[in-house]
């Protein structure tokens, strides 16, 4: 038996005239294999029914179906394209619509990222003003969220989600500690939103952050020898004008970073000989908490070698003239600092003194800093001596002036010996 051949669907109008005498029109063809015959008395409403009949045609074979429908051409699209969006998922539209509605809080205002990150980041330099934040914070905070901005320049911060935030955060590969620190800048930003009723809830809690492994004894220090080298090296380099920075940063542990570090902040006047004692105040102390450095005997004498009211604390274009020497002295963040407090803890051999001193948790030197040096190694450090001017207890012979000088040190190296 053959197959059944369907005629393909095709309409023609032609004239015909009924017994009666009067012109009638007439629309003839096949849909789906069904013949169609009608009349109609004029032409234009034989061609009107035959284009309907043709885009009948061509919706049934698209799989589109003629029904009658309150929606509107416009919400029918919608509907359609919904559904399309919903092959392959084991829910009905409904269940979706129902959740939506359930559980999506529409923001209580509309802000765009842009105005939102304009009004965060003039409340953080209010915060600058009041010395709440220090300036390398207010500029991490802006040039994080000037890069967001960027990412998504027409957006509201309501629009934002949690998986273009992933993608953000990962976008330039950084380190997992690194991608904590900028997730909780954009935390921060998200909450300051929230509370003003510009998201329904903070995106960022829902970003995962790393779990980071802390190493201990991972802090960069210089050796004894290196330290010697260094300062027997700027003792003769520029007539000794870095010595007061290096000293200062290397045997009393002031954080060593310029322009905005602690001894950027130092004057001449918070440094005391007669008391043995450096001030560091609350507006100059990265943790905005005052401390006292006891001065030890060695960075005395090198404070009477190169005084500060004949040495600056910080040369002039600092930045660039250091840059000329830092790789030969393998110059690193903070490892003036890092080798104070190591060296600081296997002399004297408390945790708790030495986080006095340097201005850090108890638990931040132990974790990085206890056992990285031996009690000899120290004491070697803290003898280093300035090589172009006579040792402390020889200079003080002379006069009543150096006396009171060499008791001085006297007394704080007693003082650090009580507090071990």
């Amino acid at each position: 038996m053959g197959n059944i051949r369907v005629k393909p669907n095709k309409f023609v109008v032609t004239q015909f005239k009924n017994s009666n005498g009067t012109t009638a029109w007439r629309v003839d063809g096949r849909l789906h294999g069904v013949r169609i015959r009608k009349n109609f008395k004029t032409r234009e409403e034989a061609a009107a029914e035959k284009a309907s009949l043709e885009i009948k045609a061509l919706q049934t074979s698209a799989g589109m179906r003629q029904i009658a429908t309150t929606l509107t051409e416009e919400q029918a699209r919608e509907a359609e394209a919904l559904f399309q969006r919903m092959t392959g998922k084991t829910h009905s539209l409904s269940f979706y619509v129902d959740f939506a509605i359930e559980h999506y809080r529409e923001p209580e205002h509309q802000k765009t990222l842009a105005a939102a990150i304009a009004e965060y980041v003039a409340a953080k330099e209010h915060e600058f003003d009041q010395q709440y934040i220090s300036l390398p914070q207010l500029n991490r905070i802006t040039w994080d969220l000037r890069r967001l901005e960027k990412q998504f320049p027409k957006k509201s911060v309501a629009e934002i989600t949690v998986p273009e935030l992933v993608v953000f955060l990962g976008s330039r590969k950084p380190c997992m500690k690194t991608f904590n620190n900028q997730r909780g800048t954009l935390g921060t930003f998200f909450k300051f939103c929230f509370h003003r009723g510009w998201v329904t809830e903070n995106p960022i809690l829902k970003v995962p952050h790393y779990r980071i492994r802390q190493r201990r004894g991972a802090a960069k220090t210089f050796s004894t020898a290196q330290a010697q080298e260094l300062m027997e090296h700027f003792e003769t380099f520029e007539g000794g004008r870095w010595i007061p920075y290096f000293a200062l940063c290397l045997f009393a542990g002031i954080r060593p970073g310029v322009p905005d570090g602690e001894i950027t902040k130092i004057k001449p006047e918070d440094v005391s000989l007669k008391t043995g004692i450096i001030h560091v105040s609350a507006e100059a102390s990265k943790v905005r908490e005052p401390r006292k450095i006891v001065i030890q005997p060695n960075l005395a004498a090198w404070l009477r070698a190169y005084p500060l009211d004949k040495f600056p604390i910080v040369v002039g274009d600092f930045q660039k003239r250091r840059a000329k020497f830092k790789d030969r002295f393998h110059l690193t963040h903070d490892v003036l600092r890092h080798t104070f407090i190591s060296m600081f803890v296997g002399k004297f051999r408390s945790i708790g003194e030495a986080a006095i001193q340097a201005g850090n948790s108890e638990s931040i030197i132990r974790k990085h800093y206890l056992d990285l040096k031996s009690t000899e190694e120290a004491e070697a450090f803290f003898s280093i001596m300035p090589k172009h001017v006579a040792l402390p207890l020889a200079a003080t012979q002379s006069s009543g002036a150096g006396q009171s000088a060499n008791n001085s040190v006297e007394a704080s190296e007693s003082n650090c010996l009580q507090a071990a």
